[in-house]
């Protein structure tokens, strides 16, 4: 309690928190009511071993998991990419949301990461649709762009990678998604501050990346090619529907 007496809202209890939600009590009523109670065992317990991780603000939020998985259901999702994995929160959560012959090409720089959550994955009896790769994703999607039997093969792919490559990352996926298939950019409203005056103190990666989001996301918004919505859910999410 202030010193004034007024009741301080609570502070997001959720680990990689990035909602943009003014009031932090809502968001928590959000988490408590709707995603909470409705979160597989196996995603729980992966959220609650990336929270001891220095690095989870990387992780993917609850709600936008749990976004991602009805998302995937209602488009009827069998093959998709995911670019940017860490613990692997969002691919288990995509993996769930699969049926049993779906698979999943997972691309990061780093597999130590990935194998953190690995054996939540193994437990959970959806390792098998995935496809692991370490290293940086440019040049795999460079290959499949030569192979004409990737193009418009994937149903959806999700990008939570580097920002400075997003607008390289579209340039690839554009012909590899198919027409009607969906390309998911995460973090496109960049902790809010891609409204934040000039002179605004922000964190140095913050900085940084800002202009590389405010780029991409004014060439998806004049991309023919897709129609888009920009949602406040997590950090922002940007889909992309192919429709030429």
């Amino acid at each position: 309690m202030a010193a004034t007496g007024e009741i301080q809202p609570a502070k997001h209890q959720e680990v990689g928190h990035k909602s943009l939600l003014q009031s932090d009590a809502l968001y928590q009523y959000i988490l408590e009511t709707s995603v909470y109670p409705r979160e597989p065992e196996s995603m729980k317990e992966l959220r609650e071993v990336t929270a001891k991780h220095p690095w989870n603000l990387m992780t993917t939020s609850a709600d936008e998991g749990q976004f991602l998985n009805l998302l995937l259901k209602l488009i009827n999702a069998k093959n998709t990419m995911e670019i940017g994995v860490y613990t692997g929160y969002s691919l288990l959560s995509t993996a769930l949301a699969l049926p049993e012959d779906g698979k999943i090409l997972a691309l990061d720089i780093n597999r130590e990461n990935y194998e953190i959550g690995l054996p939540i994955i193994e437990k959970a009896g959806v390792a098998h649709k995935i496809d692991f790769r370490e290293g940086p994703a440019l040049p795999l999607l460079d290959q499949m762009i030569e192979d004409a039997k990737f193009h418009g093969s994937f149903d959806f792919i999700f990008v939570d990678a580097d920002k400075d490559n997003y607008l390289n990352y579209h340039k690839r996926l554009i012909d590899l998604v198919k027409i009607g298939g969906v390309i998911g950019y995460d973090n496109t409203l960049w902790n809010g501050s891609l409204v934040a005056p000039a002179d605004a103190p922000l964190r140095k990666y913050v900085r940084y990346y800002r202009d590389f989001v405010l780029e991409l996301n004014k060439a998806l918004a004049a991309d023919p090619r897709v129609e888009i919505c920009q949602l406040p859910v997590g950090d922002g999410i940007t889909l992309c529907r192919r429709i030429s």
